[in-house]
């Protein structure tokens, strides 16, 4: 109706303007006024819809992991052999370099999770978990077929995925003499040396 309320944007938008800044500008110049600005709402507004800037970051990790879990569903049920598969769940998982924004939120809420509530925490050990699971069963299918060692698939995912969360730090942050690349061949020689089947 021509002159009346103008209806707020899709929740789903808000999030994507939120990633989308944090992209472009980084994320100290994530604020809800500046958020507000972007989409046409006031930062009351937003503040009515999610009620804090963590509670707004959070859920905005929540979307992109839902895009990126829909991306390793894709890679982890195509047609190729668990180590293929596995190359792909570690290049999805590390960073694509210095300031990648899905990471820096990532590190930000982590960051925030030492004064969160436990809803909080049990939706980010949510996101934590299914990753967690994909990898296990990933591993497990692989020594079923006799490509990997026999290990246990929970402490060996376990272990991976702390090698690649301290990797990613360091090439979320731009620690200097450690890119993707270099964090690649890393993890390669790691699984070549402590994983793959003797042949």
């Amino acid at each position: 109706m021509a002159g009346g309320r103008r209806q707020a944007p899709p929740r789903e938008d808000v999030l994507a303007a939120a990633m989308e800044m944090i992209a472009e500008r980084g994320l100290e110049k994530l604020t809800m006024a500046a958020l507000g600005r972007e989409v046409g709402m006031s930062s009351g507004h937003l503040l009515y819809y999610f009620g804090s800037k963590d509670e707004l970051l959070l859920r905005t990790l929540e979307w992109s992991e839902g895009r990126l879990g829909t991306e390793r569903g894709r890679l982890l049920t195509r047609a190729a052999s668990a180590r293929e598969r596995l190359d792909a769940y570690v290049d999805l998982y590390v960073p694509d370099g210095h300031r990648d924004p899905h990471w820096t939120l990532w590190l930000e809420v982590w960051n925030r999770s030492q004064t969160a509530d436990e809803t909080a925490r049990d939706r980010q050990a949510a996101i934590e978990g299914v990753w967690h699971r994909d990898l296990v069963a990933l591993l497990a299918e692989g020594i079923s077929r006799g490509e990997f060692r026999r290990v246990d698939p929970d402490r060996f995912a376990a272990r991976l995925r702390s090698l690649l969360d301290g990797f990613a730090i360091h090439v979320a942050i731009g620690l200097r003499g450690t890119d993707r690349a270099q964090v690649l061949q890393h993890v390669r020689e790691f699984l070549e040396d402590s994983l793959l089947a003797d042949t």
